[in-house]
């Protein structure tokens, strides 16, 4: 791989909500997922207002009590299915294919880490043509609905040669800077994903609303 000063300021990417854009592939999903338990429907907007990890954790605050195991199953499989379904009508977020390309040809690396299971999202990113952007794509493994921060952990144990503390870490869930702090790396929140911009800033790390803003201040944070 080289040096860390090969790969200084090295990105590691979120995927859905940051360079996926499939809010509304998220949203019907999840509004799949709660018509099997009598929830209500929800709009964008109050997605945004009340998502949070752990899952079951979000689903607390629209049913007033944690799923059953049960539930939380029956939940899963539904929301995958729908959304299995509705991600094909979904494109990358405006400008990020270019993007990835510039910070490739710069000579500086990145890498893509997903809450989206590994086994499906190797395929549907190659799909979309960006593959080769990265020097490593991981999802996650194992149960649906926990935090990043272990799988980050992972993630940065697989990239030779290159070091969280040079590293920023891009997502649009308060979990990205969770999963960061972690590490040891920093991170910079997109608005354009599941969280609001409030609920962003309370996470205590740089908040934007375009992926170019993000690698622009990436760039100044990990020196």
């Amino acid at each position: 791989m080289g040096t860390q000063e090969k790969y200084r300021t090295h990105l590691v990417w979120d995927w859905n909500g940051t360079l996926l854009d499939d809010n509304t592939a998220v949203v019907g999903a999840t509004n799949a997922a709660f018509g099997e338990v009598g929830v209500a429907p929800i709009s964008l907007d109050q997605y945004r207002e009340m998502y949070c990890i752990p899952i079951p954790r979000f689903y607390e605050r629209l049913m007033g009590r944690l799923p059953t195991e049960a539930e939380w199953d029956l939940m899963d499989v539904v929301f995958h299915r729908h959304y299995t379904e509705q991600r094909e009508g979904c494109g990358l977020t405006e400008g990020a294919a270019e993007l990835l390309a510039r910070w490739q040809q710069a000579g500086r690396s990145q890498s893509l880490l997903s809450m989206y299971g590994h086994d499906e999202l190797v395929p549907v990113v190659r799909g979309y043509g960006i593959e080769r952007h990265f020097v490593r794509v991981d999802g996650r493994t194992g149960r649906s609905g926990g935090s990043k921060a272990q799988h980050m952990e992972r993630h940065f144990a697989a990239l030779e040669g290159i070091s969280p503390e040079h590293a920023v870490i891009i997502g649009d869930a308060v979990d990205d800077a969770v999963a960061a702090a972690h590490v040891g790396a920093r991170a910079v929140l997109y608005t354009g994903g599941s969280h609001s911009r409030a609920s962003l800033e309370a996470a205590g790390v740089p908040v934007v609303d375009t992926l170019a803003e993000a690698a622009a201040l990436a760039e100044q944070l990990g020196r």
